[in-house]
């Protein structure tokens, strides 16, 4: 049996939320609760000023989270999106299919030093003029304001939402993601998400927490579920001796992350055994990542990776002259990086004996 572990292969997939992922993940696929998205931001004068007088402008903070938000969108799914600002009402970004690189340039080009006085907000004249934009549309619509709450000119926008709500129906979902700091600004964004029964509540804080768009951007715009296809057949096992048997473990690091947590305590501790088993035996400690990011901060987090599990093997007993770790950076990928799973299992950490 100790000839058939000589070769130890430990894959830890660090994913981009917490929490430990079974040995043997379901298989999953994508797929969009809307067919279009459309980012409104808020260009008013009151955007131009601190929250309760402190800190980053409101119209800062707005561009922060569509930034955060576009990068967590998956590109592969094909949506149709757009970007609009109101006070005034502006194209920054035409509908059209997807691209993340459209959303940033637009959100490039969005002034945020701006003079604030005089500089009212017609916000329910902003959504009637977006109808025909999302009349022009087929499908399923995402509109997601980022938006104060504050509304001085125009059109009244909790009436222009019910008249939406009745054009549009099912067809049309209100998102607000919430900057108010006056009472009157959050009543006018309560009373709109109340008009929709599918609108997902957000704000600024909420959404700035580690792992938080992500589960925004799921939660408005796509879902995960089984996939139909039933899983091939797998063949019998054919036991031939003295061959090296390769050994797969999952575990979820969080976003960025390279410190052991307690969920991975578990499938760390069975690599644990299998390694007292044989004391002879030296191992690398490989540390990998996806291509996303700079290459140099991938080497280093290869590093961090690789070191973590060192670390937490030494800590519970095996002699460090028996771990060599190494990191690869994004240059040993195993899986295609251009998709959102290659990237997910490429993101992983291997125990290779030597």
């Amino acid at each position: 049996m100790k000839e058939f572990k000589k070769l130890l292969l430990l894959t830890l997939v660090v994913a981009m939320t917490f929490g430990f992922a079974a040995t043997t993940p379901a298989q999953a696929k994508m797929v969009k609760k809307a067919d279009n998205f459309i980012l409104f931001l808020d260009h008013s004068g009151s955007m131009g000023m601190t929250k309760d007088g402190v800190g980053d402008t409101k119209i800062d903070k707005a561009v922060d989270v569509i930034e955060a938000l576009n990068n967590a969108v998956p590109e592969e799914l094909g949506f149709t999106s757009a970007f609009f600002t109101f006070a005034p009402f502006q194209v920054v970004s035409e509908p059209g299919t997807y691209k993340k690189a459209n959303i940033s340039k637009g959100l490039d080009s969005i002034e945020r030093d701006f003079e604030i006085f005089n500089r009212k907000t017609p916000m329910g004249s902003g959504q009637k003029d977006m109808e025909p934009v999302i009349g022009g549309l087929s499908g399923k619509t995402a509109l997601i304001m980022f938006t104060d709450g504050l509304s001085n000119k125009g059109e009244d926008p909790v009436m222009v939402a019910r008249e939406m709500r009745n054009r549009f129906g099912d067809n049309l979902c209100l998102h607000i993601v919430s900057f108010a700091d006056k009472p009157a600004g959050q009543k006018i964004i309560d009373e709109i998400r109340a008009i929709f029964p599918c609108t997902v509540v957000a704000d600024y804080e909420s959404l700035m927490a580690p792992g938080a768009m992500d589960q925004y951007a799921k939660d408005v715009l796509y879902k995960e579920v089984a996939d139909a296809k039933p899983a091939p057949a797998k063949p019998a096992p054919v036991v031939v001796p003295m061959q090296k048997e390769t050994i797969t473990f999952s575990l979820n690091f969080g976003f960025d992350k390279a410190a052991i947590t307690d969920e991975m305590v578990p499938v760390l501790e069975q690599a644990k055994m299998i390694l007292e088993e044989e004391p002879g035996t030296t191992y690398e400690i490989a540390g990998h990542t996806d291509s996303t990011g700079p290459e140099a901060y991938n080497q280093g987090l290869s590093e961090r990776r690789a070191a973590a599990v060192v670390n937490w093997m030494t800590a519970n007993g095996i002699s460090a002259d028996r771990l060599e770790p190494k990191g690869y950076g994004e240059n040993s990928p195993k899986y295609d990086n251009g998709t959102k799973e290659g990237r997910r299992l490429n993101r992983r950490v291997e125990i290779l004996s030597q």
